[in-house]
């Protein structure tokens, strides 16, 4: 696989996971008035950028204090992220992504970028799974140095797509209606059990074998 591909894949992984279209939908549902949204944009994106680069630079780290190993850790992101998918697929990803208590307090708050637009609903357990599981994955093709400043870019360019999406959030849910959002998060819920089955057999053969 050349780095290009490498590259595309990994954006499309994270773009996925991510899923800008349902958090847009959510924004939606929460904020008032159209002058916030790009700044909600911003603030929301840039909390994204961050803790996907803290995750990715020190998450492995962190798993490692605790002993966790890239096995257990694909095994229990793919179940994360299966239940992401099922949720997804019968229209009720955006009740796993936040509770009713967080839907709740975010119609309180003045500000609803960081929490719980960026954190959990862009960027949730599953984000921080797969993050790690990537990093790993593209060690087999690339070599370290190669492998982090391609997923640092493809966090970098996932994140401009997020705030794209997010600050055309009004025109997006026009063009697409109720029904289009449904549907595409239906497609990406597809795309999400399919990464997530990947993340379950290699995991589940990994620790198979080694034990």
């Amino acid at each position: 696989m050349s780095y290009i591909s490498l590259l595309i894949h990994d954006i499309i992984v994270l773009i996925t996971i991510f899923n800008p279209i349902a958090a847009a939908s959510i924004m939606l549902g929460i904020v008032d008035s159209e002058k916030d949204i790009k700044a909600i944009a911003t603030r929301a994106s840039i909390t994204l950028l961050i803790a996907a680069l803290v995750t990715l630079y020190g998450g492995d780290l962190i798993f490692k204090l605790f002993g966790i190993n890239l096995l257990s850790l694909k095994v229990i992101g793919g179940v994360i992220l299966m239940i992401m998918a099922v949720n997804m697929i019968y229209g009720e990803g955006a009740k796993f992504r936040h509770s009713k208590e967080e839907a709740s307090e975010a119609q309180e708050k003045d500000d609803i970028s960081i929490v719980p637009l960026a954190i959990p609903i862009l960027f949730g357990p599953g984000a921080i799974a797969t993050i790690v599981v990537l990093m790993h994955n593209n060690l087999k093709v690339v070599s370290s140095h190669w492998s982090y400043i391609l997923l640092t870019l493809s966090i970098i360019i996932s994140a401009a797509i997020v705030y794209w999406i997010l600050k055309n959030a009004i025109v997006i849910n026009r063009v697409l209606g109720v029904s289009g959002i449904k549907i595409l998060n239906r497609v990406m819920g597809l795309i999400v059990g399919a990464i997530a089955a990947q993340f379950l057999v290699a995991g589940i053969k990994g620790l198979w074998v080694s034990y």
